[in-house]
């Protein structure tokens, strides 16, 4: 399948290395067995612990990890990425990964857009879910939670941790009803949105109580419809 896009509202080996459901599942949407996977920390400036994490749980899976720094010498990034079968995009600042991806000189944007049409899984955590919509709600700036926009990949907007971070509800529902952001996909710690395309596919979820939610307007006001969601075992 084509065109596929993995948005991790939180979970995931970024999360805890007791529980890579998710990540298994983005694995098994790959092109083919044991696949090709390039982790992006760019929106923790390249942490190394990050990297590390990522490393110790993708190495006890079926793939052969990789990752591509923007802090240190960079390689050919249209050769490394058009070579991976996955990409999967750390979380940390939105506003930064945007502005460092735009600002790289061979068009990270049309890069990974090239990818995701030649058939690569997109996928990312956080900043790394959201960074693939219209608009993300994103606490980029440290004394609030924001709208920015974002690459543009599939339509409207998208918040994660929306039941682990008590502001994110109520400033998603703000947003949305001063006409702000685009009609809103909220997403818990554990659930992820795949997508086909620009349609969405599936909700899945690595724990039980995940949820994954349409926010919209109705009248003057947001609301909020949980959507169907599979547990992952």
């Amino acid at each position: 399948m084509k065109y596929q896009i993995i948005a991790l509202g939180g979970g995931g080996f970024s999360m805890g290395p007791d529980n890579l459901l998710l990540d298994r599942y983005v694995l098994k949407q790959a092109r083919r067995s044991n696949p090709a996977v390039c982790f992006l920390a760019t929106a923790s400036g390249d942490a190394d612990s990050y990297v590390v994490r990522f490393y110790g749980a993708f190495s006890q899976l079926d793939c052969r990890p990789s990752h591509l720094s923007f802090f240190q010498r960079t390689p050919d990034l249209r050769a490394h990425l058009l070579r991976q079968d996955v990409i999967y995009v750390g979380g940390g600042n939105t506003k930064s990964i945007l502005t460092v991806w735009r600002d790289w000189g061979r068009g990270m944007p049309e890069i990974l857009r090239e990818a995701w049409e030649s058939g690569t899984v997109l996928a990312g955590i956080s900043a790394g879910a959201i960074c693939w919509f219209e608009v993300g709600i994103t606490d980029s700036w440290a004394d609030r939670l924001s709208s920015l926009a974002c690459l543009r990949f599939l339509p409207g907007s998208c918040c994660p941790h929306y039941d682990s971070e008590a502001e994110r509800g109520p400033a998603l529902h703000d947003l949305i009803a001063r006409r702000a952001v685009p009609p809103a996909l909220a997403l818990d710690d554990g659930a992820a949105a795949h997508f086909a395309g620009t349609e969405l596919l599936r909700i899945v979820t690595s724990r039980p109580a995940a949820k994954g939610y349409r926010v919209e307007l109705s009248g003057d006001a947001a609301t909020e419809t949980a959507l169907p969601v599979e547990q992952l075992s």
